[in-house]
């Protein structure tokens, strides 16, 4: 199970739809306060974040994630512009154990979600 840290509905019909195809389950949360209590529920293999969204406070859930002893082993993974290098970061100051650019997220999604992978 992937759990989505997304409130992008573009990117979340996206990975909707290709996840549906592949056979991979997701779960989104769409608020800031339910993202660690949901990876905690769920016990997700993957968090995938938008790091650019401004509701979800992705950089402050990334962190509670890699502080929690239960939860910090969950892999997690964020897409962002490319040109944002103060979020890529920020990003991996807080802990996140993949970055990348919003195009290359899109062109791997497949690979991505691929409940094998």
């Amino acid at each position: 199970m992937i759990l989505c840290a997304i409130d992008d509905l573009i990117f979340s019909i996206k990975l909707s739809t290709a996840a549906r195809h592949l056979g991979a389950e997701l779960f989104f949360e769409r608020t800031a306060t339910g993202i660690v209590p949901a990876a905690r529920e769920k016990h997700p293999s993957l968090i995938i974040f938008d790091l650019n969204s401004r509701t979800l406070a992705p950089l402050d859930a990334i962190a509670a994630l890699k502080a929690d002893p239960e939860l910090r082993t969950i892999r997690t993974l964020g897409f962002v512009s490319h040109v944002d290098s103060e979020t890529i970061a920020a990003a991996r100051s807080a802990g996140v154990d993949q970055v990348m650019a919003r195009s290359a997220f899109a062109e791997r999604l497949g690979d991505i979600l691929r409940p094998d992978a």
